[in-house]
């Protein structure tokens, strides 16, 4: 009922006043719409720092800093067909998440647009992954993510790349950045059907000597999925497993850039705000918008 007991919807002029957080270039609906943004707070199986869950809506206010218009790509991103759906409900059950994120990615790409997830933990990668077997997979990460369980989990986010594997088979995963790995991944038995890429590797070659390589590996149907702790955190520190020495913020813009235009879906995980001085958020936000501006631009990079 609204004023003198007359019935009245007030939801239009309420609205002005809820909203939820979106990325300020996605003003796209979705029918309309090339890039589909979404959140997914979720980190119960964080075996460090938990806090990823609050990261979507930090990364979204980061990327509110950055400018509509970027140089480099000659992209004005108020003109990309992007729209922001918000985040997924919250829940404590990493299977309902992952199977939530398989529904909702699948639907995306049947939809025929680029689904943008912003985590939360890594585990839920494997929910958009189911999508796309056929495709080859690039993973920024510190860690090889490769044990079969983790404390009684498969879907554990130490598990990732493992249940990665089990999707798409051997020889179609590069991990980039790894410095740290368990004895039982090491001994698994299936450690060679993934390439992993060391850090140091990368560090002692450079970046662009080694990505003749990893373009040839990976084909032209690629998921690329970063995870904030493969970045060192000099420039990304507030991750959940930190590990120093690792890849320069640099070299993923590159893969980025150079991947982007053979991307099908592609993911940034595994920030986590409460250990952030603001560079993490900045970064991930960055690097979401040069995956779009180099996706979009006529450039070659």
């Amino acid at each position: 009922m609204g004023d003198h007991g007359n019935e009245k919807n007030n939801a239009p002029e309420l609205s002005g006043y809820f909203t939820h957080r979106k990325i300020p270039d996605a003003i796209s609906s979705y029918e309309d719409s090339r890039y589909a943004v979404f959140g997914v707070p979720f980190d119960n199986t964080s075996s460090y720092r938990r806090g990823s869950r609050l990261a979507p809506d930090y990364v979204r206010q980061a990327y509110g800093n950055l400018e509509s218009y970027d140089v480099a790509y000659n992209v004005d991103f108020t003109e990309v067909p992007v729209c922001d759906l918000g985040d997924l409900g919250e829940s404590e059950d990493v299977r309902e998440v992952v199977d939530e994120v398989e529904y909702v990615s699948g639907r995306i790409l049947k939809d025929g647009k680029i689904p943008v997830m912003i985590g939360g933990e890594h585990s839920i990668t494997v929910g958009a992954v189911r999508n796309l077997k056929g495709s080859s997979m690039i993973i920024i990460d510190a860690h090889s993510d490769f044990r079969d369980s983790y404390m009684g989990n498969e879907l554990n986010h130490a598990c990732v790349t493992r249940r990665a594997l089990d999707i798409l088979g051997p020889d179609r995963i590069v991990s980039i950045g790894t410095r740290s790995t368990s004895k039982e991944e090491f001994l698994s038995g299936r450690k060679d059907e993934v390439w992993f890429l060391p850090a140091s590797e990368v560090r002692k070659k450079g970046i662009e000597s080694l990505f003749p390589e990893i373009e040839k590996f990976l084909g032209e149907k690629v998921y690329f999925s970063i995870d904030m702790d493969g970045i060192d955190p000099a420039y990304a520190p507030g991750v959940g497993t930190p590990e120093p020495y690792g890849l320069k913020d640099t070299d993923v813009q590159f893969l980025v850039r150079k991947l982007s235009k053979k991307t099908l879906a592609f993911d940034v995980v595994e920030m986590t705000p409460v250990y952030d001085n603001g560079n993490t958020s900045v970064l991930a936000a960055k690097l979401i918008q040069d995956f779009i501006g180099s996706r979009e631009s006529k450039k070659t990079f």
